[in-house]
């Protein structure tokens, strides 16, 4: 129970906290539940869409849902990306990369690449049939979480915990803990998929997958481990790409 407390008082603005004491320790598998936190996200922002879609256009629909979303997490993940721009734009060595992403203040690679990475998904979700596009926000979201959860699994912290922004290292995911990540994010995508007929979302799902691992990879080429905002920007990222390639399969 600490746990799941946890991982919705961290990656929303739920103040479960008034409701129960969470323990520090906590906090440190909150990642091994993200794609738990993507059902809450994932429901909230397609409830929106569909309620909006009734009586807007698609495109101001998909806007407020994501306005939503945006407040309802106090746009942690938008945060990570901006932050990843600035950091990896900027920065030319592992320190100064780490400095620049520790910095509160965006730059002009966060504002181009929030800005770009808005236009992007909102722009390909309009495109859309509303009743699409809220199904491929509720597979996306959770399986996207999932595959950037795995950053935890292959790369070590690149500061120490008390250099974190929130004083947290997240704990490797045990083998039972990895499983129980698996199916929390890919659960809602074999639900939409099979239900709805929706067989494309299978292929849709390898993008996630290889946009978290590539980023995976240029992490480690480039700081040697991973950081928060690395994971808010490998999730919002990999989505993005879900998005896009379900997109593609649709207008085939």
């Amino acid at each position: 129970m600490d746990r799941f407390l946890a991982t919705l008082t961290f990656f929303t603005r739920l103040p479960l906290w008034r409701w129960k004491e969470i323990p520090a320790d906590s906090y440190k598998r909150v990642v091994e539940l993200w794609p738990l936190a993507g059902w809450l996200t994932g429901l909230l922002t397609t409830a929106v869409l569909l309620c909006c879609s009734m009586i807007l256009p698609p495109l101001p629909s998909v806007m407020i849902a994501f306005a939503i979303r945006a407040v309802f997490t106090g746009a942690l993940h938008e945060d990570g990306l901006a932050d990843f721009f600035d950091g990896f734009g900027g920065g030319t060595s592992r320190q100064r990369i780490l400095e620049i992403m520790k910095d509160s203040h965006i730059g002009t690679y966060g504002v181009i690449g929030i800005l770009f990475y808005y236009l992007l998904i909102i722009g390909v979700l309009s495109e859309l049939p509303p009743y699409i596009a809220a199904l491929v926000i509720l597979a996306g979201d959770p399986w996207s979480k999932c595959c950037a959860a795995q950053i935890i699994n292959f790369l070590p912290y690149a500061r120490t915990a008390q250099q974190a922004k929130n004083k947290t290292v997240y704990t490797r995911m045990s083998p039972l803990a990895l499983i129980g990540c698996a199916i929390l994010g890919a659960a809602p995508l074999v639900a939409v998929a099979c239900f709805c007929n929706f067989g494309f979302l299978y292929t849709a799902a390898a993008a996630p997958a290889l946009v978290s691992a590539g980023l995976i990879l240029y992490f480690r080429h480039k700081i040697q481990g991973y950081t928060g905002d690395c994971c808010g920007a490998t999730a919002l990222l990999s989505e993005l790409s879900f998005c896009i390639t379900a997109l593609a399969l649709c207008l085939r």
